[in-house]
């Protein structure tokens, strides 16, 4: 079942994977919703992104699904001329997750988004890949972004505190944050309705 959903998420099938439009509709509908309610819910929204670097239960729940998802890839990627390692791949990497858990509580949570967004970028440039509409560009515009960003959020996790004190220092960074995210997401949903 495992090498079904790997398979399907990267493209490894026969058949293909992923497909384009529902990829983009999701995407548009997960920008939508998120930054709609942060609009709305203001404070709440401002609230939860304050506490969030440093929220050790966010920080164990995104590095689960992580690690969920890091040992389907390491399960079933081709690793090519170091298969042999494979092994010793899943024999550490659970070793790892403990201890990060144990000895690694300091932005836990910055870092195991980055890592989720680094694992999210693929099968999104996936459903993208050799697709002959141009506006398929804003999926990887998005994927690449996350990778950009989840680099550093795994390696300097307290920018994503400095960040968000920079965008809520002043009222209109937040405004044209959200409403960047809501126009984004507005025009990924039409585009891959109308065009995908």
């Amino acid at each position: 079942m495992l090498t079904d959903l790997h398979n399907y998420l990267y493209h490894l099938e026969p058949s293909g994977g992923i497909p384009l439009k529902p990829t983009g509709i999701v995407l548009g509908l997960a920008l939508l919703a998120t930054h709609l309610w942060a609009w709305k819910n203001a404070d709440t929204a401002k609230a939860f992104l304050k506490g969030f670097p440093r929220n050790y239960f966010w920080g164990v729940v995104l590095l689960s699904i992580g690690f969920a998802w890091g040992m389907m890839c390491l399960f079933n990627m081709d690793m090519g001329e170091f298969f042999f390692l494979r092994k010793w791949f899943l024999m550490l990497v659970p070793i790892g997750f403990v201890l990060v858990l144990m000895y690694v509580k300091e932005f836990l949570a910055v870092r195991a988004l980055g890592s989720l967004m680094l694992l999210a970028a693929g099968p999104v440039l996936a459903a993208a890949f050799l697709q002959p509409q141009v506006t398929r560009l804003l999926l990887p515009i998005l994927a690449y972004a996350w990778i950009i960003v989840g680099m550093f959020f795994v390696g300097m996790p307290f920018l994503m505190r400095d960040w968000i004190t920079w965008l809520l220092a002043k009222p209109v960074r937040w405004s044209v944050a959200v409403w960047g995210g809501i126009g984004y997401g507005a025009l990924l949903l039409l585009l891959a309705i109308t065009t995908y």
